[in-house]
């Protein structure tokens, strides 16, 4: 079995396609051949050639490799994780179709392969840094298998995907040997923060956090109690001594999981309760697709 990354486009604008309709489409624009009559490599570059003439030979390489697989390395019963722009979480499926070329679905969804989402939402601090250089590829599509990666990420889904300690092996001699050269260097800096943050504020703490932020921002805040807080963990409104407009209710999250949309709907009733203006919903694993989807709907008063 092997463990595919899989980007749905440059920010995630092909995410929600890819979920609901449970495939994973090679999103190339107007690339319209039919992979299987290119099962040599070699012929597959020559076309590639011809279609994107002017193209540096190591830019087609590039494409090459990202390209072929779908069709000829790709197998059933393969795993591919999909890392969401839209919040921290990482979905993970399993491929059970074949390689299809339908030209009646447009482009860019010429090329797909059926799959069952099997795990949706998992927070990316979940993973080791190392698991998440590679899924930081700048590539569309790559097989993952440096440091033992697939044996890894099998365990931490038997074991309700937290990480399992132990000491971890190196392997060199990897399909994706050189992603760290060609990783995001931004999301890796982004992962390495946010771990050492939750290590020192969570819970009670990082409400305390946001509170300084707001108030560096010129707010007048309220800190609920520690403990029942009804649906809100902070009030902040601006002007002198905060009785001025712009009247937010707070509700931060530092839980093992996403938040999911009980926790959305009850921040928009304590909103209403108290005649807030906007609400701040903050998740430091990431929210469920389920409010994710709501996020357009919500977007003149709440902030995820």
């Amino acid at each position: 079995m092997g463990i595919w990354l899989f980007r749905a486009g440059k920010s995630g604008e092909y995410e929600e396609k890819f979920l609901s309709e449970g495939r994973v489409y090679l999103t190339w624009n107007d690339f319209k051949i039919n992979l299987m009559e290119y099962k040599e490599k070699s012929s597959l570059f020559n076309k590639l050639e011809v279609i994107y003439a002017g193209e540096k030979e190591s830019t087609l390489k590039n494409w090459l490799s990202q390209i072929y697989p779908i069709a000829y390395r790709m197998e059933k019963g393969d795993w591919v994780i999909l890392p969401s722009k839209r919040t921290s979480t990482i979905h993970i499926g399993e491929v059970k179709g074949d390689y299809t070329y339908d030209e009646s679905l447009g482009s860019p969804y010429y090329h797909y392969r059926s799959i069952e989402w099997f795990a949706k939402d998992i927070p990316r601090n979940n993973f080791d840094q190392d698991i998440l250089y590679s899924l930081g590829a700048f590539m569309t599509v790559c097989k993952i298998t440096r440091n033992d990666a697939e044996k890894r990420i099998k365990e931490m889904a038997k074991n309700n995907w937290q990480v399992q300690a132990g000491k971890l092996s190196i392997f060199t001699d990897a399909d994706d040997t050189d992603i760290i050269s060609n990783s995001n260097l931004q999301d890796a800096i982004y992962d390495s923060v946010s771990k050492f943050i939750i290590q020192k504020f969570k819970g009670y703490k990082m409400e305390q956090l946001i509170k300084e932020l707001l108030k560096a921002k010129g707010f007048s805040v309220y800190h609920s109690k520690q403990g029942a807080d009804g649906g809100v963990d902070l009030f902040a409104s601006g002007g002198v001594l905060g009785f001025g407009n712009l009247k937010i209710c707070v509700q931060v999250k530092t839980q093992d999981t996403p938040v999911d949309r009980p926790t959305l709907d009850q921040l928009g009733g304590v909103m209403n309760n108290v005649n807030a203006d906007y609400g701040l919903l903050i998740s430091w694993n990431g929210f469920k697709d389920s409010v994710a989807r709501e996020e357009a709907k919500q977007f003149f008063k709440i902030r995820l």
